[in-house]
């Protein structure tokens, strides 16, 4: 396990973005029984995360109140960033199945004649509320910063609730916002909770291509349960993969075989505003990286710069964690061994803004081996979605990585099979990847006609 999938795993402690974490499918394959013994050091974590369950919720304790004859929402959004609707419309409760909701609200979008989009918010009223309904629209102009459009697709979503809001008990409170004690915070979790907060998700894909000399089967699986309050984030997840190329040469048959297997669980505690702690596991097993087993677990610490309520916003964290790292190799190392178990230590420096300007991430991770700090990884990544002008946007990402902590790639030589194939990891002292676009949108700015037909936006024009 290299420390790049440590990190991975690390990384669930943390808040998620306003939405501009990249997202990591968790798939296990479900019929391999042998795939599961991977996962039997995550045990000893299972009594931290009943014990997270076990906590009512607290409301009081955890700071946060439930409205008084709030609403029900739900809201079916490809494109919405979830966390910054629950801030920004904390007077209503967030459910996560429509069949809970007052109100169920599905945005659509379609691209306009002038490049930009118009969003269609459907709102529609169920149980007492279900004699009502409307339809508003939002319509963005070409180049629109992204900060900009959630603001004015939430400005929307809101002012379509008011014909609801105005036959529940806050109706009296309503004015051009909506006046709270407790603005800004989220509701807590209805207390009636029959899966106390608990969300679990299962995943399962495959494919199968046929020719008449070449065969390709590909099976990925997931398993994922996660449980987030004000007071505790619990995570436990699964994933695999299992990739079968098999070619018809002249000389006979070749069949290649990868097979990767990850899971993990973090355990977190809320300590005010700014910081947070706990303790995270991981072990994976992968043919491509040389490990029959790897196993990391210990605990974490991380602090926010700014308080995690402004994490839809801009977040700065720094984030430490301890730890002993086991490894079982499937073939003997370039260091002549089989088997290890090394301390390890890793540091993690995450920055995330959106602004009305555009958007920006970054990150910074150096991990070592306390035994041997020559033995280290260091890790920046970033990217940067800037609009300069109207019209003008400039998207720029990369990632450079130093590497001198490879210690599972082979002894012996790779084959000219596995190099082109892909099959195992080769020895590397850097790795660096970079990207660059610009886009410029002109013309008219008042067109807002939307026609679907032949598809949409002037880019489907022409085929």
């Amino acid at each position: 396990m290299t420390w790049t999938t440590w990190s991975a795993w690390a990384r669930l402690a943390r808040p998620r973005r306003h939405g501009l974490t990249r997202c990591t499918a968790r798939r296990l394959v479900l019929g391999a029984p042998a795939a599961l013994l991977p996962l039997l050091p995550l045990l000893p974590l299972l009594p931290l995360a009943l014990a997270g369950a076990q906590e009512p919720a607290r409301a009081a304790a955890d700071g946060a109140a439930q409205p008084t004859g709030a609403l029900r929402l739900f809201v079916d959004c490809d494109r919405c960033d979830d966390e910054f609707l629950q801030t920004e419309i904390p007077w209503v409760l967030h459910v996560r199945d429509p069949a809970d909701a007052d109100v169920h609200v599905i945005v659509t979008q379609l691209g306009t004649a002038a490049g930009g989009s118009e969003y269609t918010v459907s709102l529609l009223g169920q149980r007492e509320f279900r004699t009502l309904g409307d339809t508003v629209r939002f319509v963005t102009q070409p180049g629109e910063a992204d900060a900009v459009v959630r603001e004015g697709l939430t400005r929307t979503i809101q002012l379509g609730l008011v014909p609801f809001v105005l036959r529940t008990p806050q109706a009296g409170r309503l004015r051009l916002s909506l006046a709270d004690a407790d603005e800004g915070r989220r509701p807590a979790t209805l207390a009636d909770d029959p899966w106390r907060a608990w969300v679990f998700s299962v995943g399962l894909d495959g494919s199968l291509e046929r020719e008449e000399r070449q065969h390709e089967l590909d099976l990925e699986g997931s398993l994922e349960a996660s449980r987030i309050t004000a007071g505790w984030k619990v995570g436990i997840s699964a994933e695999g993969e299992l990739n079968r190329d098999r070619f018809v040469l002249d000389d006979g048959t070749t069949t290649n075989t990868r097979e990767s297997y990850r899971g993990g669980a973090v355990v977190v505690r809320s300590l005010g505003p700014h910081w947070g702690a706990g303790a995270e596991a991981a072990v994976s097993s992968s043919t491509f990286a040389n490990t029959q087993l790897a196993v990391r677990a210990g605990p974490a610490v991380e602090y926010s710069v700014w308080p995690y309520a402004e994490a839809t916003r801009r977040q700065l964290t720094l984030q430490l964690s301890l730890g002993l790292s086991a490894f079982d190799y499937r073939e003997p190392t370039i260091f002549d061994r089989t088997s290890e178990t090394r301390p390890s230590q890793a540091l993690v420096v995450g920055y995330d803004t959106r602004q009305r300007w555009g958007s920006a991430d970054a990150s910074l991770e150096l991990a070592s081996y306390l035994d041997d700090v020559e033995q280290f990884r260091l890790v920046v990544d970033g990217g940067v979605e800037l609009r300069l002008v109207r019209g003008l946007s400039l998207d720029l990402e990369g990632s450079a990585s130093l590497i001198r902590d490879q210690l599972a790639i082979p002894r012996r030589d790779a084959t000219p099979e596995e190099i082109l194939l892909q099959l195992r990891a080769l020895g590397t002292d850097y790795r660096f990847d970079a990207r660059v676009g610009l886009s410029y949108t002109f013309g008219s700015i008042f067109n807002s006609v939307v026609n679907p037909r032949f598809g949409t936006g002037p880019g489907r024009i022409l085929r």
